[in-house]
């Protein structure tokens, strides 16, 4: 039975305990990093996130409902990572065009905007 290491994938050294967790939060910060330099919607939502995710934290409401706004704002960054790795693995396939390559970006873009009208919904039917 397969323990879901680094010894079941061919090819495919890798670390493990410690090293492994190290390891990953480097890959998670270039990651950020990348997406920061090269995506300026994400930075536009980054921008918005922190003062608005400041007020979720200043305002007098229990535990559930400040996590629940903050959560739906965090969210929002979360897919548009998703769709920007989308967006990279595609244009690394080729720039020629393609009906499912437009396909796949147009959906990952679409999963962004359902993430801010969520957003706006638990934002809404909790402060309203």
């Amino acid at each position: 039975m397969s323990d879901g290491g680094a010894r079941d994938r061919p090819g495919k050294p890798g670390r493990t305990g410690l090293a492994r967790v190290v390891a990953a939060a480097a890959n998670s910060g270039r990651g950020l990093h990348a997406c920061w330099r090269n995506e300026a919607a994400f930075r536009q939502e980054v921008l918005l996130a922190v003062p608005v995710l400041a007020v979720a934290a200043m305002l007098p409401l229990d535990g559930v409902a400040r996590g629940l706004m903050m959560a739906s704002v965090l969210l929002v960054l979360v897919v548009e990572l998703l769709n920007s790795s989308i967006e990279a693995v595609v244009d690394r396939i080729g720039p020629e065009q393609h009906v499912l390559s437009g396909l796949a970006k147009d959906v990952a873009s679409a999963a962004v905007g359902v993430s801010l009208l969520l957003a706006a919904v638990v934002w809404a039917c909790i402060l309203l």
